[in-house]
């Protein structure tokens, strides 16, 4: 992710849509002062485009030269940077107003006198400046409104993640602590797998790691649950694709594990299987989670905080190109998630190998 493109202050005026708004912007303005022209003169084409030729003029110059200078204004402090562009746009108008101004003094098309100076250069600066600062302004408040969205969006994910967290470590230290008198040796690994979970949860998870550690927490993970349930839970891995070159944030795919375990196999006395899939389908990664659906309903409300969890933590990343489905069928539950995988293609030789390495039953 460009961070240094996050945090721009000015918008990138060198995009093809944001000079056809510039060329859209000065048009509309140049019909709107060839209207009021028309109050004290009668309408002329001509004029109008005259007008049009100047404004556009002035207004793909200024854009121009902003974008040019855009990375080094973005380094100022916005107040700054601001008053960098609004002077930037009315010494462009005063320059090209002066030129024009003069150019139609050669051409005879003014009075004589000082072609260099008119008060019209005056107005026409003016009018730059005023709108300059008007957008600018705009540009502020849109800046500020943006930093405030991703403030609340990491606050809101930051109280989304930490509500994932109490129950299942409650569960473990009451499964340690039954071992340490019947399988130290288990209970120390228990403690290393617990240990290592916490240590995922504590960082900043919105930063993309392998996958590969992702699916390691998950096998940890399902190590201090099968201590709890013993032969009632068993997975099936089919990992389609080499999970060390994709990317996931961090506790992604283990609380959607957890609420399978928990909802899923926990209220079956016999247990069952879950089934986990991970694969590349036309440029996007496709993970999902199958689990046994008990009798009854209202076993899989609890799900929904943990999808919208996923599901924002992913846009942080990738925006609106991420998809969560669950689907509640007869006799399982399935939750699909999809978003844009890394650049490169999965061979075959290495989607089997993966299937090899990982597939657990």
């Amino acid at each position: 992710m460009d961070t240094s493109s996050q945090n721009a202050f000015l918008p990138d005026l060198c995009s093809a849509r944001a000079v056809l708004v510039v060329v859209v912007v000065a048009e509309l303005m140049a019909i709107v002062v060839a209207l009021v022209a028309s109050y004290y003169q009668a309408f002329s084409l001509g004029r109008l485009a005259l007008t049009s030729l100047f404004i556009q003029w002035v207004a793909l110059s200024s854009a121009a030269l902003i974008c040019m200078l855009r990375r080094w204004l973005n380094r100022l402090p916005h107040s700054w940077a601001a008053l960098a562009v609004v002077a930037v746009v009315s010494a462009n108008t005063l320059v090209f107003s002066a030129a024009a101004n003069l150019l139609t003094g050669w051409l005879s098309w003014a009075p004589s006198g000082n072609a260099l100076w008119h008060p019209n250069i005056l107005i026409n600066v003016l009018i730059a400046t005023i709108l300059a600062g008007l957008v600018m302004r705009y540009v502020y408040v849109q800046e500020q409104l943006r930093r405030q969205g991703q403030a609340q969006l990491q606050a809101r994910l930051q109280a989304l993640q930490s509500r994932i967290r109490p129950h299942f470590l409650f569960n473990s230290m009451n499964i340690i602590a039954s071992l340490i008198s019947i399988d130290p040796d288990a209970a120390e690994r228990a403690v290393e797998d617990l240990s290592r979970l916490f240590r995922a949860s504590l960082k900043d998870n919105a930063d993309p790691v392998p996958m590969t550690e992702e699916l390691s927490l998950c096998e940890r993970y399902i190590n201090i649950e099968q201590l709890r349930l013993g032969e009632r839970l068993r997975v099936n891995w089919r990992v389609e694709l080499d999970p060390r070159h994709q990317e996931m944030p961090l506790l992604t795919l283990q609380p959607l594990l957890e609420n399978a375990i928990y909802h899923g196999i926990q209220p079956l006395p016999g247990g069952g299987v879950i089934t986990i899939r991970a694969r590349c389908q036309e440029g996007r990664i496709v993970l999902s989670v199958r689990n046994p659906k008990p009798e009854g309903e209202g076993h899989h409300r609890g799900n929904r905080m943990a999808l919208e969890n996923v599901r924002h933590r992913l846009e942080v990343l990738h925006g609106n190109q991420v998809e969560v489905r669950a689907r509640d069928l007869k006799r399982h539950y399935d939750v699909e998630i999809r978003f844009p995988a890394r650049p490169g293609s999965v061979t075959g030789q290495e989607r089997e190998r993966a299937q090899e390495n990982i597939t657990i039953e």
